[in-house]
Formats: C-alpha cells, structure tokens, sequence
C-alpha cells in the first residue's frame, strides 16, 4: 500500500480539497459550454445590476428631464454639461409610477399579467391624481365599469390613436423580461392597452423589446434592428425608426439637422396637446437620442433633453436602455449624487418607505418568473458560488398586429350589441345604466334606443350625468382630433347635458 511521507499527511487534505474544487470548477465551466446554441448565459448578478441600471436610468431621464419637458417646441435646446444627480432621492411621477403600481402587485400576487378587473382595482385603489391624457380619460371610464382592454380603444377613448403611454408605462416591463424581446412585448401590451391602441402599441413592442435585448448585446444598430422585427410592417413607428436612422446615417455628426427634419416631418399638430406629444415626436426623438448619444449616458441624455417636446419622457426611455446596457455599477463608479430613495408623492396606499434598490428588487423577482416560465433555468457550481442564468433565445417579432384593433371593436360590438344596451338602461344599478348610456353615445347608436324606450333612455342619460368627471372629459378634456370631436357632436346630440363650466378632474 502507497503511503505519502509524514510531512505531506497534513497537506493531503488540502490537495483532495483543492483537486475537488478545480474539479467542480471544470465540471461548472464545461456545463456551460455545452449550453445550446440557441441560448444566452448571463450571470444573476448581472442580471440584477442591468435592471437596476436600467431603472436608474429611467428615473434619472425622467426627473432630471422634467426642466425640459415642453420647453423647446420651435427650436431646440442647448443643453450641456449635465450631471445626473438626485440629491433628495427619486420621487414619484407618472413616467413610472403607474408601472410601480403594476409591478408591486404583480410581485405579490407572483403574477406578470394581471386580469382587467385588478387593473382596474388597483387603479381606482392607487392612481386618482397627477395622470394626464389617455390616462386621466381611462381613469373616468373605470368608474363607469368599462374595463381594458376596450378602454385602449379609440372609439371609447379618443386619446388613445396617438397617446404616449404606451411608451411612458412601458420600460419596467421590458425590464422583467431580459433577453426575452417576444415576452416583454407581450406583457407591456397587456398593460398599455389599457390606454391606447393603433400605432402606441406599436411604440410599447417597439421599446420592451430594445429594452429586453439590452440585456444581450450593447451594439446599438442591433437593439434598433431587432426593435424594428418587432413593428408590423404597415406601421408608421416603424417609418418613423427607418427615417431617422436614415437621417442620422446623412448626418451623424449634427443631430440638430436631424432634429429639424423631424419637426419639419412630423410636427404636423400644430400647437396642440396632439402636436406637442402624440407617438411620431416622442419616437423620432429618442430614436435620434440614442444615434447621436453614441452609447454615452451623459450625451444620450443631452440629446434627449435638448430636441424638446416631451423630453423628460423620451429621456426616460432612452435612459432605460443605456442604463441596462451598462448597469447600476456603472453608475455607481461615476460618483454621482444619486439618493436611494424613490419617494411616495401621489400615490394613495402605495408603499412610504420605497428605495430605488428595492423597486429594482421587485423587478428581478418578476424577472425570475418571467425567464423561468420562457424555459429559462439557474445552474450554480458545486458550492453555489456563481449563479447564471441560461436564457433561452428569443427572435423578436411583432406580437400586437395592427389589424387586432379592427378585431377588438368588433367583440366590442358584439359584447353590446342594441338589445343588451337596452337591458342595461333598465338596470337598477346607476353605474350599469352609465355604462350603456356612453356606450350608446360612443357607438353612435343612441338613436335607435331612444325610439324604442324613451323614458329608460332618459334616465341612462341621467345615470351618466351622475358621473361629472367623465361627463367634463367628454367635452372639455379630449384632444384635437377628428375622433374627439365626433363624440362630442354624438353627446351633444344625445342630449348629454354640457356642464356648465370646467372643473379640475383631480
């Protein structure tokens, strides 16, 4: 029997020790090389600090952007040597709070898409005041009991052919769903189509799938292809993209040109809410941010800032994407004064004590369930040293086509159709004979439910009146667009009394 000399019996330990090791470490090593082709390895750790960064990076596009937001309209801005800074702590703000709202309880319930009856509890529980637009519109409905995603539709809602929300409430979700373009879609247009339909949800696939292959590549030409494959091919977003990557390809090196060709192209509104924040401004905006800013938070973010319009918003996007790319240790190492606070200002039975950190927490744990359901999977070494994330690889494509919105108000036709708006205005419920009395204005078949019955008629007008906010939205809070104005016409000639004067909705 080999035996080691006296002086090596103390080491033997030691040897087996280390041989095991290395050995665990090959084991570990050849484990992930033999990963298919068709997947990507990420570490956790990586995992987190891109959605960290990424959050980051959103929040800091959005609050360090609100200076700038609707302050360059004819001619840009010259913003320069910006430092990124939240001295006091994030606060918030609807950029991200409606998506705060979404994610805190999609974590506690562990669910990533949320049923329209609990979009609209938590809503009405959460977001009552400083919402604008499509959403303070949506907000009106939701007391009526009209829930999404027929609230995303134009003809109930004639913010939602041109709204920005399905940009603004978009980017956590793309967040939750690293590397997973087709799935981070999917759930952002769950949630956005709440509040607009047509080209905005364009717009959300566009962006949550930029935003989910962040996480895979830094090549921005890359992010933006695979943004593109996301669009439906008849979509103006997706014009709008080709024609500014053109425009920066004539001139890299002055993205002002480009910003003038954009409103010479797209700021066709005139001064309205319509001209000053729809869908073409705020993508042709961040798609030229991200050109010119090079990969450069600080540039990218100067860019965003200084081309106008909603800046504050389209900085948010573009800041998720830069921040993903490069991650909260990068931001960490740049010794800025960032506060971990994100601060409840608005929100009603929302969490007080909330720290950016956290919310970047809730985000992984979504993240979790939404790579493990995609057939993602954890490896670990023998002594769980070093935690990846294998990924399944996923081609982005478009997952809303345009042509779902003809679809969808065709079930919305089919779900109330005359006789059943009929029924419902005898309903004892007020709300119930609400429903049916916009329905039937919406519609544009009110006629024929005043002939049949014109006593329950009169009193679904009525049951509506008992809804001033929504009745004020109707005539004094739509946008200047073809849509709005038929349905103010249809109200006024319902006999929908106007009110008599404005009244602040929160």
């Amino acid at each position: 029997m080999l035996s080691l000399p006296r002086h090596y019996a103390g080491g033997t330990a030691i040897l087996v020790m280390w041989l095991a090791f290395l050995s665990a470490g090959l084991a570990f090593a050849n484990m992930l090389r033999s990963q298919p082709d068709d997947a990507h390895v990420i570490p956790a750790h990586v995992v987190l600090d891109k959605i960290h960064g990424g959050l980051l990076g959103q929040i800091l596009g959005n609050l360090n952007g609100l200076p700038h937001e609707f302050k360059y309209l004819e001619e840009p801005g010259e913003v320069r040597d910006y430092i990124p800074s939240l001295p006091n702590g994030a606060w918030t703000d609807d950029d991200t709070d409606i998506e705060w709202v979404y994610i805190v309880a999609m974590q506690q319930r562990r669910e990533l898409l949320l049923p329209p009856s609990e979009i609209v509890a938590l809503w009405r529980k959460h977001i009552n005041r400083r919402i604008w637009s499509s959403n303070q519109y949506v907000r009106q409905l939701f007391d009526i009991g009209i829930e999404p995603p027929y609230t995303g539709l134009v003809v109930l809602n004639p913010w939602a052919e041109f709204n920005i929300a399905g940009q603004f409430c978009c980017e956590c979700v793309g967040l939750l769903a690293p590397g997973l373009p087709q799935l981070a879609a999917q759930i952002g247009c769950h949630y956005t189509s709440t509040v607009v339909s047509g080209e905005p949800l364009q717009a959300t696939q566009l962006f949550t799938t930029m935003i989910a292959m962040a996480f895979i590549t830094d090549d921005l030409n890359s992010i933006l292809d695979a943004g593109e494959q996301a669009l439906d091919e008849k979509s103006h977003v997706l014009q709008i993209v080709k024609q500014v990557r053109t425009w920066h390809k004539e001139h890299p090196q002055d993205w002002r040109i480009t910003r003038r060709k954009v409103k010479e192209t797209y700021d066709v509104f005139g001064t309205s809410h319509r001209g000053r924040n729809g869908y073409e401004l705020n993508t042709a905006s961040i798609i030229a941010a991200l050109l010119y800013g090079q990969g450069d938070f600080v540039k990218t973010m100067e860019v965003a800032f200084s081309f106008g319009w909603d800046a504050d918003c389209n900085a948010a996007t573009a800041g998720t994407i830069i921040g993903a790319i490069k991650g909260y240790s990068w931001f960490r190492k740049q010794g800025w004064n960032i506060k971990d606070i994100y601060q409840n200002t608005c929100r009603e039975g929302m969490p007080e004590d909330e720290t950016i950190s956290r919310f970047a927490q809730r985000l992984y744990a979504l993240a979790e369930i939404a790579l493990t359901k995609a057939g993602g999977r954890i490896v670990t070494d023998l002594h769980g040293n070093e935690r990846q994330w294998i990924i399944p690889k996923q081609t982005p494509r478009c997952v809303r086509p345009l042509s779902v919105d003809g679809e969808m108000l065709t079930e919305l036709q089919r779900t109330y159709p005359i006789n059943r708006l009929g029924t419902m205005l005898k309903d004892p419920d007020p709300q119930v004979r609400a429903r049916a009395a916009y329905l039937a204005v919406a519609l544009n078949n009110w006629e024929s439910l005043q002939r049949e019955d014109p006593q329950s008629y009169k009193a679904g007008l009525k049951a509506l009146e008992m809804f001033p906010k929504l009745v004020q939205a109707i005539y004094y809070y739509t946008p200047a667009t073809k849509r709005a104005e038929e349905l103010r016409k249809n109200a006024e000639r319902a006999g929908l009394p106007r009110p008599a004067k404005r009244v602040p909705l929160w």
